[in-house]
């Protein structure tokens, strides 16, 4: 048998929905989702609460989820706005941490957070003179606003997904992201925070 037809023989992976369906019946099979989607969301923990948290987080995350894996809504076939939306509330019993990290970035241009990134990014975080004033911007936003801006914006959802994610109705993610533009634009002197918060 050729080596290319062995690959085309391979089953495709099955859908998210798939994978946690058949984990009610076979729960190792819910590991699927921990390779498929951890990497991601340990990414965004990292952004949001610094390396210190985010294999907790994610391990936290994923206990929950497999806990309440028979309640999923299994005519979504992706599961990541699902995830991210147990990550934000978990992150969300680390509120004071992550205001105490955008505070501490804002006061001394040290960001606790770098230290995640390849030195290509810490050099153009270094670079940036935006970085404190946005740091403090995000301290001073509200949970509810902060969540929606930064699953947009680091978690790269739409906004049907971010409101999928955080149990809320579409027009309540886009009065929230609108008013967290405003502010985040407000304090960066009228820049676009959408871009600034994804440069970060």
């Amino acid at each position: 048998m050729a080596e290319g037809s062995a690959v085309a023989d391979l089953p495709a992976p099955l859908e998210d929905s798939a994978v946690i369906r058949a984990s009610l019946r076979e729960p190792e099979r819910f590991a699927e989702l921990f390779d498929r989607h951890a990497a991601v969301l340990h990414r965004y923990v990292v952004r949001r609460l610094g390396p210190d948290h985010a294999e907790d987080v994610v391990a936290e995350t994923f206990t929950r989820a497999f806990e309440k894996r028979h309640r999923y809504a299994f005519d979504r076939s992706d599961a990541l706005p699902w995830l991210y939306g147990i990550t934000t509330n978990i992150i969300g019993t680390h509120r004071r941490a992550e205001v105490r990290g955008y505070r501490a970035l804002a006061r001394t241009g040290e960001d606790p957070v770098a230290v995640a990134f390849d030195e290509r990014v810490v050099a153009r975080l270094s670079a940036s003179a935006t970085r404190e004033r946005l740091a403090a911007a995000l301290a001073k936003l509200g949970r509810g606003e902060r969540d929606v801006l930064l699953l947009i914006a680091w978690g790269d959802l739409s906004y049907g997904e971010t409101a999928q994610a955080l149990g809320v109705p579409l027009g309540t993610v886009r009065s929230r992201l609108s008013r967290a533009r405003r502010k985040i634009a407000h304090s960066l002197g009228g820049s676009n925070p959408i871009d600034v918060i994804e440069e970060v």
